[in-house]
């Protein structure tokens, strides 16, 4: 099987091909393309696509599905990863696979035990985040709690709950770093290392995998990604109209 995986859902950029053999140990990245960089997406997924294809003479009709991480996120990223896909998958006919972001982001750490809790800075308070267990030794990820909107003192609540050692990561670790260290100051807390510590899509990738084998499969027309919140926009239309 060989996967195609894309991830613009937050600053960084990624491309990665993966593929599987019967035996899920023959499991390997081909080709893995991240940019974190001021570019905008829409000047850089493309050409990184292009560039990744070019490098081990991919031929895009041989892969078997295409991988996003489907938010939440940028919504401008978002938008730009859905466009991508449903693109691809309608001119390769192949169908895609609906990756949640924050698990992706998790699946980074995969393997090394304890909770992982990835977030992601949302802007007004908030972080996108989402708790899961690792095991180590074993490629899977327990989803302890599913993805949400949150403030960083409610995120720490829960944490707190579990009574587990946590690793964070994510572009919201820069952001709350001191303010986990506050509030979680009685608990055994982590930073994934810079290398882990951001979108990956070869992660998004393996990942796909395990949602392939499970029949967790879409068309490019049925694609939508997963917002969570409405954008600043559609916020500041409702305010709009509410004071009409």
């Amino acid at each position: 099987m060989r996967i195609l995986a894309l991830d613009s859902s937050g600053l960084v950029a990624s491309v990665a091909v993966v593929e599987s053999g019967q035996d899920s140990l023959e499991e390997q990245t081909i080709a893995e393309y991240t940019v974190n960089y001021k570019k905008t997406h829409s000047q850089t997924l493309l050409p990184m696509l292009d560039e990744v294809s070019k490098m081990i003479d991919l031929d895009l009709s041989t892969i078997d599905a295409i991988a996003v991480a489907a938010g939440p996120g940028s919504f401008t990223g978002l938008r730009i990863g859905a466009a991508t896909v449903k693109g691809l998958g309608l001119a390769l006919s192949k169908p895609l696979i609906h990756v949640p972001t924050l698990e992706g982001l998790a699946y980074n750490l995969c393997g090394v035990g304890g909770l992982v809790c990835p977030i992601m800075d949302a802007r007004r308070g908030q972080v996108y985040t989402g708790i899961y267990r690792s095991r180590r030794g074993i490629e899977e990820l327990e989803v302890v709690e599913d993805q949400m909107a949150v403030s960083i003192e409610e995120l720490s609540e829960k944490l707190c709950g579990y009574g587990e050692a946590v690793t964070f990561l994510g572009d919201g670790v820069p952001v709350f770093r001191e303010t986990l260290r506050e509030l979680l100051k009685e608990c055994d807390i982590y930073f994934a290392p810079a290398n882990m510590n951001r979108q990956r899509a070869a992660s998004v990738g393996v990942l796909a995998i395990r949602y392939y084998e499970a029949g967790k499969i879409e068309t490019a027309a049925e694609h939508r990604p997963d917002y969570l919140r409405v954008s600043q926009a559609e916020r500041e239309r409702k305010e709009r109209l509410g004071h009409d």
